[in-house]
């Protein structure tokens, strides 16, 4: 059975869950009842350079809420799954749209919701901050918590491994 190191080199598309993931698990909630979260600008930054690097990305939530997907299009995100009750679904939809097999993805999740996708695919990865049912069955987890640098810390390490960290930004593009 490969390592964590080993499954780098082999992934080629990344899906994450929103909530407790790209953001922390705060959520305000404004005067008007519109939810508002914190995300890391520098997971972002990671969104977008494995975008520009070929790699599809995938979010898939159980949220409803219209800003999580203007954010994420605004990043160069095309698959965006909000109000997922099997996000099993919306996972095979994306591979599916990609010719790629569940072992080609990397997903991060943190939650019950995610148990079953995480089961599924490929490198099965989680923040700091996990449930401990999702922790004891990821590969790896990350030591930043959701909304705090996970998301970045696992595509820096995909992206470095296979040379593309930093290669546009280099270039001038």
């Amino acid at each position: 059975m490969q390592n964590f190191r080993e499954r780098l080199h082999e992934i080629r598309a990344f899906a994450f869950d929103v909530d407790g993931v790209c953001t922390n698990n705060t959520v305000l909630i404004n005067e008007n009842g519109l939810l508002l979260r914190n995300s890391n600008t520098r997971d972002g930054y990671a969104i977008h350079a494995a975008i520009r690097n070929n790699f599809p990305v995938a979010i898939i939530t159980g949220g409803r809420t219209q800003s999580v997907a203007e954010r994420f299009k605004a990043l160069g995100v095309q698959d965006i799954f909000l109000g997922v009750n099997d996000k099993t679904i919306a996972f095979n939809t994306f591979i599916n749209k990609y010719n790629l097999k569940p072992k080609d993805v990397l997903y991060m999740g943190d939650d019950w919701p995610d148990y079953d996708t995480l089961q599924l695919c490929g490198l099965p990865t989680c923040p700091a901050d996990a449930a401990r049912e999702i922790q004891d069955i990821a590969i790896y987890i990350s030591p930043f918590k959701g909304g705090e640098g996970c998301v970045r810390d696992v595509i820096e390490q995909v992206l470095k491994v296979q040379h593309c960290w930093g290669k546009l930004e280099s270039a001038g593009q």
